[in-house]
């Protein structure tokens, strides 16, 4: 067999066109970025909380557009409570495997074996940042810039006192807000986004509102002060008025700032490349509307544990409503799929992705269970029924707001969701140690300051907590110099260290002196300036407050202090006091001195 010379010269052409589209869709592929990611999470916004779900009280158009045009899913769901929810958005597992079991004192912290969303798109050449509440440690290596973020703005608490201006960190130096917290948490955001718009990044936009306390800027207050609020729901004889309209108002905010996230990044041209999500922790911090559901935060019912969950990527996905089972667990292997990036490292998870319900292809979906737990309580569900904490079985197709258990159920079916829900506590959730000593880790090796708050200290003799909320309290009555405050420390690195106290005191404080003592080293300063500002931005409060007030407290450098390695309290106390009182503290910070 031959081929003629005219024939030769085709077949030539046609496998050089053929080369130069393989050679180009090889190129195409190579060059195609990596999609950015922007994780938008709220704080105690139930799934009544927007008017895409029903409300017809609330004023949210931004996330109902991102919604209609996006994958909303209708049956999602998280943990009852904060920092639990946010341990699993990390690292796509249970939160009693990370040690989380409390919202407060250490029990926040996610167990350092723990890997992270942000240690993982990291690994993989993204650039990672968290604006907002963290609430999973806040003493590196639990810090969030030890946890896989190259930048941090915000507090690492589990709430914050004041929403004007407030003490926050970067990277782990105290700085001062600027205006509203919502607001400036987003143009750090944006002008973070707008820096690295030509690498990929990981952006974790961690708001921290509706929760209380409920402090609401003017321009959205004004628009629900005196608005007519439903009380003819489920929970209406409890709901708080003013307390729901706070809330509605700062809903309404974040839907604002939401928008101005989306404006950026079309303007930046990122939007085709960009998946957004945006979700809440937990379910409504009040009795107001939620779509019927039972429960509110804390419980492990449908109104606790149910969460908004849109996930938006222009031109990649389509809009719709998905109905299918799903997790906090799985947004780590749900975004890993879609950046078609790899995990480095060997920590199984617990989610599964959700690409496949993403892009259609429900043949590939199986049933599951999820699980929700606090306190010890826990709940169970599959695609159609929920097991309560009682064991009381729930048909959630039938009856979503669990009016009515089923009342004689199918002997096989109680028993398959009992010994699950039996199999699991026994398993994972036995993983949880609550009994653990919490000590407060200083002088991490690579980093610079170490924060001790007043929430993590131990006060002795008359000195009494702000609040019974330990999150944002400081420390006050101190009227004795046997009064004293402690930290259980363990000191991770011998050496200098700048000690730096934020106070507050009355003009007869004045020539006090404060001494703070680790072993035989300490550290003495005398009190030179009085400085007893009012409560911060009371005037914004627009429904009584469980929390503490703030005030803005003062930096006092008392100098350096040696410390040595190893397990060893850090404490307080005043060696004279002048008049009738001494101060008020809210934060100790230990700077290494090299």
């Amino acid at each position: 067999m031959y081929f003629k010379p005219k024939n030769f010269f085709y077949l030539i052409i046609v496998v050089g066109i053929g080369l130069l589209f393989v050679q180009s869709c090889t190129s195409n592929a190579q060059e195609r970025p990596k999609p950015n990611i922007i994780l938008i999470v709220t704080d105690d916004q139930g799934w009544g909380d927007l008017g895409i779900n029903g409300n017809p009280n609330v004023h949210t158009p931004n996330i109902d557009k991102l919604a209609k045009n996006g994958a909303q899913f209708s049956r999602f769901y998280v943990s009852p409570v904060c920092s639990p929810t946010r341990a699993e958005i990390l690292t796509g597992r249970y939160h009693p495997r990370g040690g989380v079991y409390s919202t407060s004192t250490g029990g926040e912290r996610l167990d350092l074996d723990e890997k992270t969303i942000a240690e993982i798109f990291q690994s993989n050449g993204y650039n990672t940042a968290a604006f907002g509440k963290w609430h999973n440690g806040s003493q590196p290596p639990y810090h969030p810039n030890n946890r896989g973020f190259d930048e941090f703005y915000g507090f690492a608490s589990g709430h914050w006192g004041n929403y004007f201006s407030p003490m926050l960190e970067r990277n782990g130096e105290v700085v001062k807000g600027e205006g509203f917290i919502i607001d400036d948490l987003t143009n750090n955001a944006l002008e973070y986004i707008e820096n690295k718009s030509d690498e990929p990044f990981f952006v974790y936009l961690a708001y921290n509102t509706p929760h209380s306390p409920m402090q609401v800027p003017d321009e959205w207050w004004n628009k629900y002060k005196d608005a007519v609020i439903d009380s003819t729901h489920r929970y209406g004889d409890k709901q708080k008025t003013d307390k729901t309209r706070a809330a509605y108002a700062l809903c309404e905010n974040l839907d604002w700032n939401v928008g101005k996230v989306m404006e950026k990044l079309d303007s930046l041209q990122l939007l085709e490349n960009t998946i957004v999500i945006y979700m809440s922790d937990n379910g409504p911090n009040g009795w107001r509307w939620n779509d019927g559901l039972k429960g509110i935060k804390g419980s492990t019912d449908e109104g606790g544990v149910r969460s908004p969950f849109i996930l938006y990527w222009k031109d990649q996905l389509k809009p719709q409503i998905i109905s299918q089972l799903a997790s906090a667990i799985d947004i780590l292997p749900s975004l890993m799929d879609l950046a078609d990036i790899t995990n480095p490292f060997d920590k199984p998870i617990d989610g599964v992705s959700l690409k496949p319900l993403l892009m259609g292809s429900i043949e590939e979906w199986k049933e599951r269970y999820v699980y929700s737990q606090w306190s010890g309580n826990v709940s169970i569900r599959n695609q159609q029924y929920m097991l309560d904490k009682d064991n009381q079985l729930f048909d959630l197709n039938a009856d979503p707001g669990q009016l009515h258990p089923i009342e004689q159920p199918s002997e096989a079916l109680l028993s398959e969701l009992v010994t699950a829900k039996e199999e699991w506590k026994n398993s994972v959730l036995a993983e949880l140690d609550r009994d653990r000593e919490e000590v407060f880790p200083v002088g991490f090796e690579g980093s610079k300051y170490t924060q001790l708050p007043a929430r993590d200290g131990i006060p002795h003799g008359g000195i009494k907590r702000s609040s019974i909320h330990p999150n944002s309290s400081f420390f006050t009555n101190w009227t004795s110099t046997t009064d004293s405050v402690t930290w259980d420390t363990d000191i991770l690195t011998s050496g200098k260290y700048k000690a730096t106290v934020y106070y507050t005191c009355k003009a007869s404080a004045v020539g006090s002196t404060l001494l703070l003592k680790q072993g035989q080293h300490e550290v003495k300063t005398i009190i030179k300036e009085a400085h007893d500002p009012d409560f911060v931005a009371v005037e914004f409060d627009r429904s009584v407050r469980d929390e503490s007030y703030e005030k803005d407290f003062k930096p006092l450098e008392m100098g350096v202090i040696e410390l040595e390695k190893g397990r060893h309290p850090i404490s307080m106390k005043a060696g004279e006091i002048k008049g009738a009182e001494f101060i008020d503290m809210r934060l100790l910070v230990l700077e290494r001195v090299e």
